[in-house]
């Protein structure tokens, strides 16, 4: 009887044991499932994307148009911080005859909530003149606004403005869709990009991985509208 009982514990324990390493292999296997497409996006577009605070404005490639991703806005209405950085470094950019114009796409799904339009009102007064800015209304996320620049207006190269951290999924998605791009970090007099904005940028990555396997009709889409650039 103890002979039975001896191996009667001894069998759980393998059993546990192996449960354990298949769980363990279960979790590495969810784990580089999740962080493989950012760090693809991430050593990919290393050599396209410079830092607009420690880059020479000069060193940053001309195109002639630079999308800006909307960042959200306050209740007040005027631009968050990070939107506030990545409309600066747009109108640099612009001051720097890097790009001939502004292309602020943004969320304005509703009639208080309109970051295209702040996007413009807060360029023009950094001293863009509005003729050079266009907005697109529908750029609800990243793969509407990239998606939305090749087939509403007929881009095939730009600039691409944001933080670091969403760089690399932007500059991916818009070079799928057929947009060449570069992109440049913001301004960030310190760091620009928090451990949450990390972990929802894993996530992101991954959908973006099935948006541009599906390529999905954006949110809105709508007749073209090409921007006319100069030759």
């Amino acid at each position: 009887m103890a002979n039975k009982l001896k191996s009667y514990i001894s069998s759980l324990y393998s059993i546990g044991r192996r449960h354990k390493y298949l769980v363990l292999a279960a979790f590495i296997l969810i784990l580089a499932i999740i962080t493989t497409p950012y760090g693809y996006t991430y050593l990919t577009t290393k050599n396209i994307r410079y830092d607009f605070s420690t880059t020479s404005v000069n060193k940053i490639p001309f195109h002639q148009v630079a999308i800006v991703f909307g960042a959200g806005i306050l209740p007040n209405g005027s631009p968050s911080l990070y939107l506030q950085y990545r409309v600066e470094t747009a109108v640099d950019l612009y001051k720097a005859h890097r790009v001939n114009i502004l292309l602020m796409s943004g969320d304005n799904s509703t009639a208080t909530h309109n970051e295209p339009l702040v996007m413009k009102n807060y360029a023009e007064k950094l001293g863009v003149p509005a003729k050079a800015i266009v907005v697109d209304d529908a750029g609800f996320d990243t793969y509407d606004t990239c998606y939305r620049a090749k087939a509403i207006f007929s881009l095939t190269d730009a600039t691409l403005v944001s933080q670091g951290y969403h760089l690399p999924r932007a500059i991916t998605t818009c070079g799928h869709l057929g947009v060449q791009n570069i992109g440049v970090d913001a301004i960030h007099p310190t760091r620009d990009y928090s451990a949450a904005y990390i972990i929802r940028e894993f996530f992101s990555t991954d959908k973006m991985v099935f948006q541009l396997i599906f390529k999905p009709s954006p949110t809105i889409l709508g007749k073209p509208l090409p921007i006319l650039l100069s030759k």
